[in-house]
């Protein structure tokens, strides 16, 4: 056993969490929409299709905002494709994940599913192969009240009401070599300027995010960021980061693994950095915020999966990642990194929802269940709520290449003021032995009770959840927690996630 320790101050905040960072991702990509969240003729399914087990699931996680409807498909997606009659939508080449779109999901159905579900949308804009005019087109039928001829064609398709869709991302990756009429940097930061005119005229309240670049490890990462923002930096309103977290071939040990929490901190901060020194060059007081828009372990399925295949399949099996125990603690280790990036980092999307490397999994025509994921998830964006306090942190570490020595701690404490409620998150990366937590909440009430405390830990760390066994790797309840005033002891299991939630007693 090892002794650590976590202090928080009420009067040392972060910043307020913006509840936007529990997003999630649907994007038309192998079963996430189709079987995935739309299943007609399922048991649960509702009178459009939705399948319901999916719906409560996707309530019990807890997701405040999803982006949709892509990811690589938004560059070769026509949005009218997606309209009006059913019977009287073209089916299409997909030639971002070559399959066949049905179209038989589309705007106006994934607008009413996120109703169903009390989930905020964000939508994209093809930048890929259209532009500026088909994207305020695109916002126009969307959020224009009546009166024109798209917002009164919206109205003929049954939506008298305009949608509201406040959150719109301008294109996605437009770096990568496999995106659909990928970009160079100044041809992107222009479309995206142009772009993000036209819509603000069309509706000033949107919020836009532009493109970052795909991956921090992209060769063109930092200078597509300067480059793209010398553009558009005064009319968009978040930069956007996209994270796969993988075991590389060489370093397959978990102590690297989870040294990618750290990793992802260098990308945040990196990203901010580049963005203050376009504001500096400018003489902007702006700062801009930043939108984690696609962030997941994502590698088992990742190779050949989507390689292009004979006969363009609907709803194919495509990158059904099998999450484990060890994936878990990771997801939990980067919602503590995450919120403690809370004052820029504002808006997080895990990708993607169901099926394709999502936390949830469906068979078609039978059970949906929890992956391992699911549960970090769930308990931060349940108990996550109000300030985000900065912790000081006393622990024993490890050795890594690329960051030195990295407390076997992981932690991020989030206080509500007006309930008096106070969270703590917390991962042990240390693999053998337990921790002897010391935590000092000053500040925050000198009499606290607890409200909840739960510890995810398997003894086999490649443990997963199966359609057989969908709760192998689940919380229990945390026992042993002592109460004195501001501080609060307890020993935790090695290679575990913790949640202890305490109330100020008044």
């Amino acid at each position: 056993m090892f002794a650590a320790q976590l202090t928080v101050d009420r009067d040392f905040p972060i910043a307020p969490l913006d509840r936007r960072l529990f997003g999630v991702f649907v994007e038309h990509l192998g079963r996430c929409v189709y079987t995935g969240i739309y299943e007609p003729g399922h048991p649960t399914a509702d009178e459009q299709g939705f399948r319901g087990d999916v719906m409560a699931l996707t309530k019990e996680l807890g997701a405040t905002i999803v982006r949709y409807p892509g990811g690589n498909f938004i560059s070769g997606y026509n949005w009218e494709d997606g309209v009006g009659p059913k019977e009287l939508r073209p089916r299409r080449l997909d030639l971002a994940w070559y399959s066949t779109e049905t179209n038989q999901v589309g705007t106006n159905e994934f607008f009413d599913w996120c109703r169903k579900v009390d989930i905020e949308p964000m939508y994209g804009v093809n930048l890929g192969t259209r532009g500026p005019d088909e994207a305020r087109h695109y916002l126009e039928y969307c959020n224009h009240p009546g009166g024109t001829a798209l917002s009164d064609l919206r109205r003929r398709h049954g939506y008298e009401q305009p949608h509201g869709i406040r959150f719109w991302c301008l294109g996605n990756e437009m770096d990568g070599p496999w995106q659909i009429c990928r970009k160079t940097p100044d041809e992107y930061g222009r479309i995206a300027l142009e772009t993000a005119k036209l819509m603000k005229m069309v509706d000033p309240s949107v919020e836009l995010a532009a493109c970052g670049s795909s991956a921090y490890d992209m060769p063109t990462y930092g200078i597509w960021e300067d480059r793209v923002l010398e553009h558009c930096f005064e009319v968009v309103d978040y930069l956007s980061l996209h994270s796969y977290f993988v075991k590389p071939p060489t370093d397959t040990s978990s102590e690297s693994f989870f040294a990618q929490i750290e990793t992802n901190a260098r990308y945040i901060e990196d990203t901010i950095a580049v963005a203050d020194a376009v504001a500096a060059r400018r003489h902007s007081s702006k700062r801009l915020m930043l939108s984690f828009d696609e962030w997941n372990v994502w590698y088992r399925a990742r190779h050949g999966g989507h390689m292009k295949r004979e006969g363009w399949p609907e709803a194919p099996r495509l990158l059904e990642e099998i999450y484990t125990a060890e994936d878990a603690l990771l997801i939990g280790g980067m919602l503590t990194m995450m919120m403690n990036h809370a004052d820029r980092l504002k808006v997080a999307c895990m990708a993607q929802l169901v099926n394709v490397i999502g936390p949830i999994m469906t068979e078609p025509g039978g059970p949906a269940w929890r992956q391992t994921i699911f549960h970090p998830f769930a308990q931060a964006a349940k108990w996550a709520r109000g300030t985000v306090l900065r912790p000081v942190i006393k622990s024993a570490g490890y050795a890594n290449e690329k960051h030195g020595e990295l407390p076997y701690l992981c932690a991020s404490v989030v206080h509500d003021e007006a309930a008096g409620m106070t969270a703590v998150f917390i991962l042990n990366r240390h693999l053998q032995e337990e921790m002897n937590l010391s935590i000092t909440l000053r500040g925050l009430g000198t009499e606290r009770k607890l409200v909840a405390a739960e510890q995810m830990h398997h003894g086999d760390l490649e443990a997963a959840n199966t359609r057989d066994a969908p709760n192998e790797v689940a919380p229990t309840a945390l026992g042993g927690i002592v109460i004195d005033g501001e501080h609060l002891q307890m020993r935790l299991l090695p290679a575990s996630w913790n949640v202890v939630v305490t109330k100020a007693v008044r």
